[in-house]
């Protein structure tokens, strides 16, 4: 590909490219931390009702007798349906027939129960305080729990439409996008700054307007009609990639952050999961690198995609006493996902073309940022049945390997400048030939 050329000639993966991934990946580390934040900032402690008897200060021991803790825990808290004290009802009044029952008694009738009228008592062995306990977002006000995060991720998603198109006045352009975008003058820039941090200060001085209107001809053909906003929906094949890749994006987005918000539903040792989530990243993205070079994209995030929705379903059916198992499952659909994520990305870049990828990006990433902020709201499903909110998730999960299906494989072939690469399948406006063990994406 003639612009893969000057990329070849001023460094293709140098000092200059290295710099820039690490100040993206600052970026990202800093936004991702404050959503892994909700694991431990909302986290729903166990808990049950004040009782006067069980927990006012001021009742004496001739009040309650040598009666112990767990006798009036008895005698005051229902039993649900497992057999363990009620989180969200208490007796009117004590039940002292409990005391001389032999082994459980569940069957007490609605009209000898009520809601916690006195608030809660939580276990604040693990955490000190969180927003559960400050504003008591337990039984009939969990609901509230979930909606705080959706506006945590509602907030991510207008933070992503305004800050991202204010960090294209800082930030350094591609000189592909400059030059696709009838900006020759600043593209050339760009490659002679690229070339400099590289150290091939000769490729910089010996790169001059004519080498690169030369080099490539048809970037700078594709250059004079600019597409707009419009042309995304007016050009057929365009207009469907970008309406699948949205789809695709929304289907891994919801499950992902699904996932990583509400690993307390899935382990009952939140930071034991987190370790081994982050012990997981970097082998399960080799692991995705590996997939994208030598077995395809589609392959690749349906496979990831597949797996992580079957660890979804199963470890939704396991039984809570198996926590080992569901650790397991967690840190396998946590890796899984991250894995997913990385071929998703890729795959998305090298479908759209340069002149107008930024623009289509930002609208597949409005659509995942719709499904991140949708996956909290659907814990609220919680109070209709258990799994349900887990089943979507799979579900979801096995859909985007299916549905990626519908969309072209990307693997060795070349990037997309213009819109009429769409529509020609680039096939005729271009050609190329590429190492099967490289990723095609844009470097600058």
């Amino acid at each position: 590909m003639a612009f893969q050329d000057l990329l070849d000639q001023v460094g293709g993966l140098g000092r200059f490219q290295i710099i820039q991934m690490a100040f993206l990946l600052t970026y990202n580390a800093m936004a991702h931390i404050h959503i892994l934040l909700e694991n431990f900032t909302a986290v729903i402690l166990g808990h049950r009702c004040w009782v006067h008897m069980l927990d006012n200060a001021t009742v004496s021991d001739n009040d309650t007798g040598t009666l112990s803790q767990e006798a009036l825990l008895r005698i005051s808290i229902p039993l649900d349906s497992n057999l363990r004290p009620d989180k969200c009802h208490r007796f009117i009044h004590p039940q002292w027939q409990l005391l001389h029952m032999n082994g459980t008694f569940s069957n007490m009738s609605e009209v000898d129960t009520e809601p916690c009228m006195d608030g809660w008592v939580y276990d604040r062995s693990s955490f000190l305080s969180t927003i559960v306990t400050e504003w008591d977002l337990v039984c009939e006000s969990q609901s509230l729990n979930s909606v705080s995060k959706f506006f945590f991720m509602a907030g991510m998603l207008v933070g992503n439409i305004v800050y991202g198109y204010l960090s294209d006045r800082w930030m350094s352009e591609s000189a592909r996008w400059l030059i696709t975008n009838n900006k020759p003058e600043e593209g050339l820039q760009e490659l002679k700054k690229a070339a400099r941090v590289n150290g091939t200060k000769t490729c910089a001085d010996a790169l001059t307007m004519e080498a690169v209107r030369s080099t490539i001809k048809e970037e700078f053909k594709a250059a004079q009609t600019k597409p707009s906003l419009c042309d995304l929906f007016h050009t057929p094949n365009l207009c469907k990639r970008i309406c699948l890749l949205s789809l695709v994006r929304f289907l891994i987005w919801l499950p992902t952050f699904g996932l990583i918000i509400h690993l307390q539903y899935l382990a009952s040792n939140v930071f034991l999961i987190q370790i081994l989530l982050g012990v997981v990243t970097l082998p399960v993205n080799y692991l995705s690198l590996w997939a994208l070079n030598h077995k395809g994209r589609r392959i690749s995030i349906c496979f990831f995609m597949t797996t992580m929705g079957i660890t979804f379903l199963v470890n939704t059916f396991v039984p809570e006493e198996m926590q080992t198992v569901h650790m397991i499952l967690t840190t396998m659909g946590g890796g899984i996902s991250f894995a997913s994520v990385t071929c998703s990305l890729t795959h998305t870049n090298e479908l759209l073309p340069t002149v107008i990828r930024a623009t289509a990006i930002g609208i597949i990433g409005v659509c995942g940022s719709l499904g991140s902020a949708l996956a909290p709201l659907l814990m609220i499903l919680e109070t209709y049945a258990e799994p349900l909110p887990w089943i979507i998730y799979g579900a979801s999960c096995i859909l985007a390997g299916l549905v990626v299906f519908l969309l072209p494989e990307t693997r060795n072939q070349p990037l997309p400048d213009s819109l009429q690469d769409i529509e020609n399948g680039g096939k005729d406006s271009r050609k190329t030939e590429q190492e099967d063990t490289s990723i095609k994406v844009t470097h600058l």
